[in-house]
């Protein structure tokens, strides 16, 4: 049995053996972390799933009338130091931009963390404001800065395919990605077109890549074929659908034709 909670609202989904409860989707769960347990929201209600889930965290329970708020309590307080680093920030000139905050109270010391995700265009030194962000907020402070992935990842958006952002939502981790992936999927290399919201190069280039890459079953752009609807040459290639474009010698229409429909020679295949 599977379960998927979210901390957030539309947030990066995370998945847990629900063990014996029976929670249903709304239901606010104990979910256990490093920190601690932490409420979160049932999104998908438990399921049996193919393949072995004993590696999987388990709730700790349904979140009590207590567990609420405290959270409410945190969240409160999260709100209340990100207002503070940037009123902070800008007094101190500080070319940085608030990305993300998280609270968590320390069960060994029963003191308090507050840890400020940030950004900005090369390192800064912000000793003297970790100091006066710890005398506004009467607690530990720790400031980290974020690469432009990783912020895109903490803040979350819709990705130029209008759907959530992969690296918010089931990307673990972040591989290299190259000009050359765009390449082999015919993408034209506009910067606009082929970048995500991070501004680099869009993480589905990757794990879309061995789609296209095992393209020798593909006919060359540009080469001579036979189709249904007459003989042409190919204009288009499109392996998620397993279909061709081809420009008909009659007419000069593109039509778009099943691989298993396209005949070509050897030469036709080979020539790329």
């Amino acid at each position: 049995m599977v379960c998927a909670v979210s901390f957030n609202r539309y947030g990066r989904l995370y998945y847990l053996d629900p063990g014996e409860l029976q929670v249903r989707v709304g239901d606010r769960v104990l979910v256990p972390t490093d920190e601690g347990t932490e409420v979160a929201e049932c999104v998908w209600a438990p399921e049996w799933v193919d393949g072995d889930t004993s590696g999987f965290p388990r709730l700790a329970g349904l979140a009590s009338e207590e567990d609420l708020r405290r959270d409410e309590a945190r969240r409160k307080r999260k709100a209340e130091a990100k207002v503070a680093a940037k009123r902070l920030i800008r007094e101190h000139g500080l070319p940085m931009k608030v990305v993300a905050v998280d609270h968590v109270l320390d069960g060994q010391s029963g003191g308090a963390r507050t840890t400020i995700y940030f950004t900005a265009p090369h390192r800064v030194d912000f000793r003297s404001l970790v100091r006066d962000l710890g005398a506004t907020l009467r607690c530990r402070v720790e400031l980290r800065q974020l690469s432009a992935r990783d912020s895109a990842r903490v803040q979350g958006g819709i990705g130029s395919c209008g759907r959530d952002l992969c690296c918010a939502t089931f990307l673990t981790d972040f591989e290299p990605v190259t000009i050359r992936m765009a390449k082999d999927q015919d993408l034209p290399l506009n910067p606009l077109r082929i970048s995500g919201a991070c501004g680099r190069l869009m993480c589905c280039l990757k794990y879309e890549h061995p789609l296209y890459a095992d393209s020798h079953a593909y006919p060359a752009t540009g080469a001579k074929v036979e189709t249904p609807e007459g003989p042409g040459r190919v204009v288009s290639r499109h392996p998620p659908s397993e279909t061709v474009g081809v420009r008909l010698n009659s007419d000069g229409r593109v039509a778009r034709c099943a691989l298993s429909e396209v005949c070509g020679s050897r030469k036709a295949y080979e020539s790329r």
